[in-house]
């Protein structure tokens, strides 16, 4: 027979027919052709599997059908002249899933002569190239490849941060004595975190103090401070760009930082890391370091690969493979689901298909969905460093042509100018540094507070008034700046017919110059706190930490503006023991009471206060001279074994 060796058509592969067969509405997707030459007996055998492809989707056919190839092997060569007879089909039933799908066998064609399989042929990349049923998922972006990320773990940050406070207050503990950070929690104080001590104590975080107080007595237990903790993290965040641009805070202990382009700059990867943890360690923070093409694997690597772990990408699989499952950031129930379907690492989880976790987690947030958060470790899904923005820094300047020695002449334009940069941006400034730069390298500032924030060049001048008298001026100053260093938003103001504003502003304008007058410790104002107990309700405060108080603000309707520092005990005497009394003697001096009203019943706080402590019953009173006092009852009349009530005086209306 003559051989045609014009043209090659490719035999669907098995996996492909398979899929084609999904229902008679679907349509059959065409394989790739390439041009090869091939023989006669070849491509009968290529015909025969395209009529099976053919048959498995036949209208007849019903529900989705799965072909089984068998030993197919290439037709016998027939004589010359001859036509070789095609086969049928021979439809059996296969019971899958207690369900009858039919299932098309192909004939097994004997040869006479052993024929060699044809030469393999290179399927360029389509769509179709890759199996959706398999753990491969979408193709890898490897544009997203090409960051470098690191992910800063700090392991024990709330404790490291209290340690440094309390070596600074010099009342830190000893190196073997177990201190635990507690928080509140649903059925308790619980512990979240331990010093070295506490940890070789068997102490852990998660637990409940009481259970650790049992299983370690001398421990010391010291109140959490979150939103402290969350500020410092702030802060470091920000100072860590001293490496790179582009630093955000990662969870409650962790930094990310996007070096790209910056690694150089320190001598290579593993320098800049070293660098990091060396500098970090100086400021009493442990930490773990890891770099990686994507956030998730940084984040990763950082808290369960080896120390400073760095993955390239093509190293990006083979490293991060063996991690737990929970280094995908996922919540704990999804992790623990995990587990239970046999799949521990971050491997087992790539190898299992893709359709499988899809069905079960296609409508799961990020946190509980594997496959999106293998996608960001893996590169398919992009995950930038969203850094924050740095704080907004207000200042100006003037340089002098020649050197001079009173700054004060260049203050007022200064003041303006400065004041007309935070309007723009809506800001007040509450600090302000003027720096004089001497013509011998010397430098001096002067500083001063408002108590709210403010953006009047007048009364910001104003502060400055007899106090840049305290610079020494040398041979002379050739730079003047004015710093707002602490600054606040503050919104524009709405003002009355006559232009002024009802907003406070007069009463903190003079807080801030009697501050700056006779010192920021001299001056104080009332500060509310959380408590029904008159003398825990208002305590005084610096009137510079915080905006001064009106009076509306203080609930002293019914209540006097002047309480007692110690209420003063009195001699009473009145006509029933459950009323108010008659008359009392208060300093030496007989009052009768004309007026009253009450009482108003105010009980111990009993988280606070000792046990024993007894209820009061406060009486608003008119005396025969027309004074207003507030006098309270300590007890009542059957307390057991607190004997008799005791009056007070404890604030004077008016």
């Amino acid at each position: 027979m003559t051989k045609d060796s014009t043209s090659r058509i490719l035999p669907f592969p098995a996996s492909r027919v398979c899929r084609a067969a999904v229902g008679p509405g679907h349509a059959s997707r065409t394989a790739a052709a390439v041009v090869h030459p091939v023989e006669a007996a070849r491509l009968s055998g290529a015909l025969d599997i395209m009529d099976l492809a053919r048959t498995s989707l036949a209208p007849g056919s019903q529900g989705a059908s799965v072909a089984r190839l068998g030993n197919l092997l290439p037709a016998v060569q027939p004589d010359a002249g001859q036509t070789a007879p095609r086969p049928q089909m021979r439809p059996t039933l296969t019971t899958v899933s207690d369900k009858a799908i039919p299932v098309l066998h192909a004939p097994v064609l004997r040869a006479s002569s052993p024929v060699p399989p044809p030469p393999p042929v290179t399927r360029r990349g389509t769509d179709d190239s890759t199996d959706r049923d398999t753990g491969s998922g979408p193709q890898t972006d490897r544009t997203l490849l090409t960051r470098r990320i690191v992910s800063v773990h700090l392991t024990d940050f709330a404790m490291a941060r209290w340690l440094r406070w309390a070596h600074a207050r010099h009342d830190a503990p000893p190196d073997d004595l177990p201190v635990i950070l507690a928080a509140e929690g649903p059925h308790g104080p619980v512990v979240v975190a331990t010093n070295r001590a506490a940890t070789l104590a068997g102490l852990h975080t998660g637990a409940r103090v009481v259970d650790m107080r049992a299983l370690c007595p001398a421990v010391r237990v010291v109140r959490a401070d979150p939103d402290g903790d969350r500020a410092a993290l702030e802060k470091l965040m920000l100072w860590a760009r001293r490496w790179c641009p582009w630093t955000a805070v990662d969870g409650a202990d962790g930094i990310v930082m996007d070096t790209t382009g910056s690694d150089h700059l320190w001598g290579g990867e593993d320098a800049l890391l070293r660098e990091i943890e060396g500098t970090l360690g100086t400021l009493g923070f442990a930490s773990r370091l890891a770099m990686a093409p994507t956030h998730g694997a940084a984040w990763a690597l950082a808290r369960f690969g080896p120390v400073r772990s760095i993955a390239t990408p093509d190293t990006l699989t083979d490293r991060t493979a063996p991690l737990p499952a929970r280094s995908l950031r996922l919540a704990a129930d999804t992790v623990l689901l995990l587990q239970r379907l046999g799949l521990k690492s971050v491997g087992d989880i790539a190898a299992v298909p893709r359709l499988s976790l899809t069905r079960r987690f296609a409508n799961a947030a990020l946190a509980q969905n594997p496959l999106a958060r293998l996608d960001q470790l893996q590169g398919r899904m992009a995950e930038p460093v969203s850094a924050g923005q740095d704080l907004q820094h207000f200042a100006v300047q003037v340089r002098l042509p020649e050197p001079v020695q009173d700054p004060t002449p260049y203050l007022p334009d200064l003041c303006a100018s400065l004041c007309a940069a935070l309007a723009d941006a809506g800001c007040g400034a509450r600090k302000l540094t003027v720096t004089v730069y001497r013509t011998d390298a010397e430098v001096s500032a002067v500083t001063a507070a408002t108590a709210r924030a403010s953006r009047d060049p007048i009364h910001l001048r104003r502060l400055f008034d007899d106090r840049l008298d305290r610079i020494d001026p040398g041979y002379g100053f050739e730079l003047i700046t004015l710093d707002a260093d602490i600054t606040e938003g503050m919104a524009a103001v709405q003002t009355t017919l006559e232009g002024r504003a009802e907003n406070g502003a007069a009463l903190a304008q003079m807080v801030d110059r009697l501050s700056a007058r006779l010192g920021a410790q001299a001056v104080r104002t009332p500060a509310s706190h959380e408590s029904h107990i008159p003398e825990r309700s208002l305590a005084w405060a610096l009137a510079l930490s915080q905006a001064p108080l009106k009076a509306d603000a203080l609930d002293c309707a019914h209540r006097p503006l002047r309480l007692l520092d110690t209420p003063e005990e009195i001699n009473v005497l009145y006509a029933v023991p459950e009323g108010p009394p008659v008359q009392f003697r208060w300093r030496r001096v007989p009052h009768r009471i004309t007026r009253f009203t009450g009482p108003e019943r105010i009980a111990p706080e009993w988280w606070y206060d000792r046990p024993g402590t007894r209820l009061r019953d406060y009486y608003r009173i008119e005396d025969d001279s027309n004074r207003r006092l507030w006098i309270y009852r300590d007890g009542v009349y059957g307390d057991e074994g607190a004997g008799a009530p005791r009056w007070f005086v404890h604030g004077i209306f008016g």
